[in-house]
C-alpha cells in the first residue's frame, strides 16, 4: 500500500525558510519520480518542484529559493523553502509517479501540510 505522509509545514515570517518533508513506503521509492505542488485558497493546484532522480526541476516562482532533493536511504523527499513570501502560503502536496505493471504510471497524493507565511 502505497503511502506519502508529509510534515514540516507551519508558519513563519517572510524572509524565513522551512523544510518539508515526505515519508513514503509502499513501492521502490529510488526508482518514482517525485514532486512537490501547492495549492493556495481560491487557485488551481500548481507544481513546484520535481526531482525525477536523475535531474530536477523548479517553477519560475520558486527558482533559486526553493531546493527539492531526496534521501533514498529514508525513502524521503524534501523541499527546502528559503527567501519565503507570502504568495508562498498555500497547502504543500507530496506527488509520486509509481510504476506499475501493466498499468504504467500511477499517481499517489500525500494528505497536504501547510504553509503560512505572514508578519
Amino acid at each position: 500500500q502505497v503511502q506519502l505522509v508529509e510534515s514540516g509545514g507551519g508558519w513563519v515570517q517572510p524572509g524565513g525558510s522551512l523544510r518539508l518533508s515526505c515519508a513514503a513506503s509502499g513501492f521502490t521509492f529510488s526508482r518514482a519520480p517525485m514532486s512537490w505542488y501547492r495549492q493556495a485558497p481560491g487557485k488551481e493546484r500548481e507544481l513546484v518542484a520535481t526531482d525525477t532522480g536523475d535531474n530536477t526541476n523548479y517553477a519560475d516562482s520558486v527558482k533559486g529559493r526553493f531546493t527539492i532533493y531526496r534521501d533514498n536511504a529514508k525513502n524521503t523527499i524534501y523541499l527546502q523553502m528559503n527567501s519565503l513570501k507570502p504568495e508562498d502560503t498555500a497547502v504543500y502536496y507530496c506527488r509520486a509517479l509509481v510504476p506499475v505493471s501493466g498499468v504504467g504510471l500511477r499517481i499517489y497524493w500525500g494528505q497536504g501540510t501547510q504553509v503560512t507565511v505572514s508578519s
